[in-house]
Formats: structure tokens, C-alpha cells, sequence
């Protein structure tokens, strides 16, 4: 392989060049990374490889080829500007859904529509969701479109004297996430709002767990499950060899401090019901025995290689044993899960066109393109050069990162 070819994933390259692992995972495949079309403008990146949006924050999108030919992306914006809370506090308290599509898997995404906002801008503040809508994901099933997302309202201010009567607005919001799903038939059926929203999430968390400052604790002695206080971050795949459906999802554990950890769901159905595993999934450890953090899950299955492929997102270093970035891992059942020889799947930066090499702060909630095969074609994911937290300018974007399979 020759030394001027650009290989952002250095461990994913290895990982799908796995042989000799079943009989059916002969077959070598490398992944090249290209760069993308787009320059620095500012503190953002723009270009037809960056979907932005002036008036709001971009995060998070997930993509699907749809009957039409036409790539079709749900995406999470929320609006920014003086008047507004800063990125940190707005996802939480202002996310929507918004409705993209392009010609090509990998760039040039135009806004259509908002198709999707926390239900109390519909008038129901008592809905589940009446706060905000997050976390999209995309899958197709067997003809059927399903978009899988997280949804929240706020539980109130807590009694005086309760566990929650501190919390801000913002952290009940957030203590109180679940997943949940839309099922249609096509993506103009979901812009003319031709589905049936869910009055139920589809998951909620067991257990609530929490020292302190928490809304509604669980009966003391309680062990927290994977799925516990909330449940965000889905991902689904199916399983070929028993025909279940596998939803992942991520929960949160406090051992003083936080950290997250996944668990997963089984169903026959891609609208469940699902019955979640007491186990937490990814779980690899650090030095001290503590569960290494981690988020935002995208798992597929590779037909070829007959195995499950997770990337996430690895907080710290601790689980690739490098930079923080993205780290990647394997699995023949999707519930056990091992570390390739180099589980480090990408650096935190963006390569341009031009050659130059940009560092951002955040790369986060990756999303793929996956072929029949179970090849990635389009990485997804959502990305800031500059710290966004205490922002209020939507200095955000998320950027299309075309994949060649060789």
C-alpha cells in the first residue's frame, strides 16, 4: 500500500482485513478514507461535504438511499443566537428534527423541513416527548422506513427536600430521555407528516441510580442496569442468524462520577416490544477497574466478514489506548464484543481537498452509509472546530466523509 494514500482509519483497515476467521471472511477488504470538499470559514468548516445552517445549531444526521434514488438525511438542529441558551443547555431544551436530501450520499444536503419537535410546539406539554426530539437514526427493514429517535419533557420542579429539588430545567430535561420510533413508507410520507407518532416511547430506563441530585431515585439498594436513568444514542441492526432485531442504547452510571455505558435491547420487531439484557455491553476497562466512558454507537452487520461492527465514541483514549477519537470493535452475536489488534478507527480531524489537515473539538455521533454488502460508503458525523459548549452562534455542522472500498 503506498505511503501517500490518506488513511484516516488506520485500525478499520485492518479490522475488515481480517482472514481466516470463518469460512466465509477469506476476502480482504481495505477501507480508504477521501478527503472532503470543504474550506475554514471562520470557526466552521463550509463546503458541499458540510451541511450548516445559519440560524441554528447542526448536529448529529443519518442517512438512507431511498426508493426514490435520492439521499435522504434526519438531522438534529435546535436554533441558536443571542436571545437563546448556549449550545450546551439548547440541544437539550430546543432539539428538533429537520429533513435533508441530496442527489449524492456525500455531499450537497439542503434543508427541506422541520419534521419532527418536541410536542408541546403542538400544543400537548403532557406528551413524553413535549420537550425535545434528538438523536436520529435511519434504518430500513423489509420495505419499511423506521426512524429511530430520543425524546424528553420536563418531569417539573421537585418537591423541597426530594433528591431533584436542585435540578435545573435543563437536568430534568435530561435525566428524563427515552428512545422511541416512527415507522413510514417514504421519506415524502415523513416530510407531509403521514405517520403515526408514538404516545409511548419504545424504551424507558429500569433503574435510577444516583447519589444525588436526581429526579424520581430508584428504592435504595437498587443496582443500576446498562439502561439506567436514560436511555439515548440508539442504534439498530439485525441479526441474520435468529432473525432478532438489536437496538443499543446508552445509559448512565455514577461510581462517584459519571461515566456512560451501553446495554442492548432484543425484539422480533423493529417496533418491538424490546426486552433489554441486564448486561452492559463495550465494557472495557481502565487501569482502575472503572468502566471506560463512552457514547454514540453505530453498529451494522458485514455479510462477508459474518460479523457485527461497532464505532463510537471513546471519551477518553482509554479503550483504543490513544487520542480520544473514535474507536471501533467487533463482534460475531453483536452482544459480546472484542478489540481488533488496533481498535483506534479515527483521529478528532477532518481532512480537506485542499491537503491541509483540520484538528476539531468535536467528532461525534457517527452515522454510515452501509452498502448490501455491509461495506461503509459515507461516514456521518457531527463536528465543531472550536469548543461549542458556552456558544450561542450555531458554530456547528455535520460533516459527509466519503469511504472507497477497495
Amino acid at each position: 500500500m503506498q505511503k501517500n494514500v490518506l488513511y484516516i482509519f488506520i485500525g478499520f483497515i485492518f479490522l475488515l482485513a481480517i482472514s481466516g476467521c470463518n469460512n466465509k471472511s477469506s476476502e480482504k477488504l481495505s477501507i480508504e478514507a477521501l478527503p472532503i470538499d470543504a474550506v475554514v470559514n471562520g470557526n466552521i468548516l463550509t463546503g458541499p461535504s458540510v451541511l450548516n445552517d445559519p440560524d441554528r445549531f447542526v448536529w448529529g444526521g443519518s442517512v438512507l438511499k431511498g426508493d426514490d434514488g435520492k439521499y435522504h438525511m434526519i438531522y438534529n438542529v435546535f436554533e441558536c443566537g443571542d436571545s437563546l441558551p448556549a449550545f450546551t443547555d439548547g440541544w437539550v431544551l430546543h432539539s428538533k428534527l429537520a429533513y435533508a436530501v441530496s442527489d449524492y450520499p456525500d455531499r450537497d444536503f439542503k434543508l427541506k423541513k422541520i419534521v419532527l419537535r418536541g410536542q408541546a410546539l403542538n400544543g400537548d406539554s403532557t406528551a413524553w416527548d413535549a420537550q425535545m426530539v434528538s438523536n436520529p437514526h435511519l434504518k430500513k427493514f423489509k420495505g419499511k422506513y423506521y426512524l429511530y429517535y430520543i425524546g424528553s419533557k420536563d418531569p417539573g420542579v421537585q418537591p423541597v427536600g426530594s433528591p431533584g429539588e436542585k435540578l435545573s430545567k435543563r437536568n430534568r430535561v435530561q435525566q428524563n430521555q427515552k428512545i422511541a420510533v416512527i415507522e413510514f413508507d417514504s421519506f415524502e410520507d415523513l416530510m407531509e407528516g403521514n405517520f403515526s407518532r408514538p404516545d409511548e416511547p419504545l424504551l424507558s430506563p429500569r433503574t435510577r441510580v444516583k447519589p444525588d441530585n436526581i429526579v424520581n431515585p430508584s428504592p435504595e439498594g437498587t443496582q443500576p442496569k446498562p439502561d439506567n436513568i436514560i436511555v439515548v444514542n440508539p442504534a439498530v441492526t439485525y441479526r441474520p442468524a435468529d432473525g432478532k432485531y438489536l437496538l443499543y442504547f446508552k445509559g448512565n452510571l455514577y461510581d462517584p462520577n459519571w461515566r456512560g455505558v451501553h446495554g442492548v435491547a432484543l425484539s422480533d420487531s423493529p417496533t418491538g416490544p424490546f426486552t433489554p439484557l441486564d448486561d452492559i455491553i463495550f465494557d472495557f476497562r481502565t487501569e482502575d477497574g472503572k468502566i471506560a466512558s463512552a457514547e454514540d454507537p453505530y453498529v451494522w452487520y458485514h455479510k462477508t466478514q459474518q460479523k457485527f461492527y461497532a464505532v463510537f465514541k471513546d471519551f477518553s483514549g482509554k479503550i483504543t489506548g490513544a487520542d480520544p477519537g473514535l474507536a471501533i470493535l467487533e463482534s460475531i452475536d453483536g452482544i459480546k464484543w472484542t478489540k481488533p489488534a488496533d481498535p483506534f478507527f479515527m483521529k478528532k480531524q477532518v481532512v480537506l481537498q485542499s491537503g491541509d489537515t483540520i484538528k476539531v473539538d468535536r467528532l461525534e455521533r457517527p452515522q454510515m452509509l452501509i452498502d448490501e454488502e455491509g461495506n461503509p460508503q459515507v461516514l456521518y458525523a457531527a463536528c465543531s472546530i472550536i469548543n461549542i459548549n458556552p456558544t450561542k452562534k450555531g458554530e456547528s455542522f455535520n460533516v459527509q466523509i466519503p469511504l472507497q472500498v477497495k
